[in-house]
């Protein structure tokens, strides 16, 4: 490393932690050495003198070393070593979807057995899932001959592949399983699939037709004209529904599997989820006008 210019600069210290995850589909090794500006790039060594890591972020809310410092693994630096060195760039399986971790709830209304695996929220457009006919909803259980534990599995398995790659992707979809063949694309450099509204934010019409699911802890009202799902104009803060993360605003697109345009809707799908003996419903959400999440919220009483 080169640390604020002054030259190489040999640090010590201890790993915390490994399979740190701090965005991308890899993980890192936590160190507490002394990284600072300029030290991206210099190795972590063992008391061996072997390569462990090469040094890559620190957190830091002044800027300087406060002693949490990230790196890359070398197993990861010697795959991206041989890309380079066959081909000039690195290339990294893309699946092209949003995905999630399968919780207690979420399993229980997909008809899993326990929760494993990462569940689709959302499949990007002219995407390599797109095309194979993945659908939101279907969890992803296995990948070739690898069975995948939750969302980072997933991640970590698709970008050690190579682009182009076939593979086959094993779902859980109308409480089956079903395997999917998969060509690969990229992974993207860039955020290439923002959402190209986010600028334009638009609130609910105002309008007194409301309905309370006290079972949820949740009140709805009808979108805005021409405004796909239901908002949610009010959440109890001691229901269910707000520790699962749902907030006033947020938008309803599916319950229980199904489109809803009314709030009434969302009220027919309760009792449709209750009347199957499911405990818990499971919803589409759009939150902030560009996330979409599922979100399986247990049904009380009322």
């Amino acid at each position: 490393g080169n640390p604020f210019g002054l030259g190489g600069t040999v640090t010590a210290g201890i790993v915390s932690a490994l399979a740190r995850n701090i965005g991308g589909p890899y993980d890192y090794m936590q160190i507490d050495a002394a990284v600072n500006h300029g030290n991206s790039g210099g190795p972590s060594i063992n008391l061996e003198g072997d390569v462990v890591g090469v040094n890559t972020a620190i957190y830091s809310p002044t800027g300087g070393s406060v002693g949490i410092a990230f790196a890359v693994p070398s197993d990861t630096v010697k795959r991206v070593v041989e890309q380079l060195e066959k081909g000039g760039a690195v290339s990294r399986g893309w699946l092209g979807v949003k995905i999630q971790d399968v919780d207690k709830d979420l399993a229980g209304n997909l008809g899993l057995k326990e929760p494993h695996g990462a569940i689709v929220s959302e499949v990007l457009p002219d995407g390599p899932a797109a095309a194979a006919g993945l659908k939101v909803e279907d969890a992803i259980v296995q990948i070739d001959a690898k069975k995948i534990d939750d969302s980072r599995d997933l991640a970590r398995t698709i970008a050690d592949m190579p682009a182009k790659a076939m593979v086959d992707v094993k779902i859980w979809r109308n409480k089956g399983e079903q395997t999917v063949k998969v060509k690969l694309g990229t992974y993207p450099n860039k955020d290439e699939v923002a959402d190209k509204d986010n600028d334009q934010e638009e609130k609910p019409e105002d309008t007194n037709t409301t309905v309370d699911l006290k079972q949820l802890g949740i009140t709805l009202k009808p979108a805005a004209a021409g405004k796909d799902g239901v908002v949610i104009s009010e959440v109890d803060p001691n229901s269910d529904a707000a520790t699962k993360g749902l907030r006033e605003g947020d938008v309803i697109l599916k319950a229980g599997g199904q489109n809803v345009t009314s709030p009434q809707d969302v009220v027919n799908a309760v009792k449709k989820t209750k009347d199957d003996g499911l405990s818990a419903v499971m919803f589409h959400i759009k939150k902030g006008g560009e996330q979409t999440v599922l979100v399986a919220v247990p049904i009380g009483k009322g």
